[in-house]
C-alpha cells in the first residue's frame, strides 16, 4: 500500500534485481520503474548499487550505470574483486550490502517508506531497524522463480512484499538477445 503524500526512497541491489528479473524472463526498464514510484508517492531518492569490473578495458554494465546517473538515480558503485576459487574457477565478488545499509539508515529520518529491491536475507536486520525508526519497508523480489529469489525471513520482516512478476507489465521489457559482453556483473554474495 502506497500513499500519495508519503516520502519514498528506492534502494536497488543491482545484481540481485537483475538476477530476479532474468529468472522471470524479462529485463527492467529503469525509466518506467522510476516513473511508477513517482506515481505512487513523493519520490525523494532512487539509489542503485552495483560493483564494476574496472580492470577490463570496458565494463559491460558501464552504459547502464551512466544512463541511470543521468536519469535521476543516485549511483553507488565500487570495484569488484576478482579471485580464483579452490576449483580454479574465476569468480567476481562485489557485495554492496554495507553501502546500501548505511545510506538507508542515514535517509531514514527523512522518508516515510523505503522500497528495497532485493531478496537478500542479509537485509532483514536493516528492515527491522528501519521499522523501529517508524519507516515502512516494502521489499520487491520474487517467489515465482525456482528457487525463490527472496529469503523467507526478509519477506516475513517486510511491511509489504511486492512480487516482481506482478510489476512485469509496468516496469518490464522483453529481454534483449543475450550478448555475453552486455550482461551486468552477477556478483557473488557473501
Amino acid at each position: 500500500m502506497f500513499y500519495k503524500d508519503e516520502r519514498l526512497a528506492l534502494f536497488i541491489d543491482g545484481s540481485n534485481l537483475y538476477a530476479a528479473a532474468k529468472s522471470l524472463g524479462f529485463d527492467i526498464d529503469y525509466k518506467l520503474l522510476r516513473q511508477e514510484f513517482v506515481r505512487r508517492g513523493k519520490l525523494l531518492r532512487a539509489f542503485y548499487y552495483t560493483a564494476l569490473l574496472e580492470n577490463d578495458e570496458y565494463s559491460p554494465i558501464r552504459p547502464l550505470v551512466d544512463w541511470l546517473h543521468y536519469n535521476g538515480f543516485n549511483m553507488r558503485t565500487k570495484p569488484a574483486k576478482e579471485y580464483t576459487d579452490s576449483q580454479g574457477r574465476r569468480k567476481v565478488k562485489g557485495n554492496m550490502d554495507i553501502e546500501l545499509t548505511v545510506d538507508a539508515m542515514e535517509l531514514a529520518d527523512h522518508v516515510d517508506h523505503i522500497v528495497l529491491f532485493s531478496g537478500d536475507g542479509d537485509f532483514r536486520p536493516l528492515v527491522e531497524s528501519l521499522q523501529r525508526k517508524g519507516v515502512r519497508v516494502s521489499v520487491v523480489s520474487t517467489i515465482r522463480s525456482q528457487p525463490p529469489m527472496i529469503a523467507d525471513e526478509l519477506r516475513r520482516q517486510a511491511d509489504n512484499f511486492i512480487e516482481l512478476d506482478e510489476l512485469r507489465d509496468v516496469i518490464g521489457r522483453p529481454p534483449r538477445d543475450p550478448m555475453p559482453d552486455r550482461q551486468p556483473i552477477a556478483a557473488e554474495q557473501d
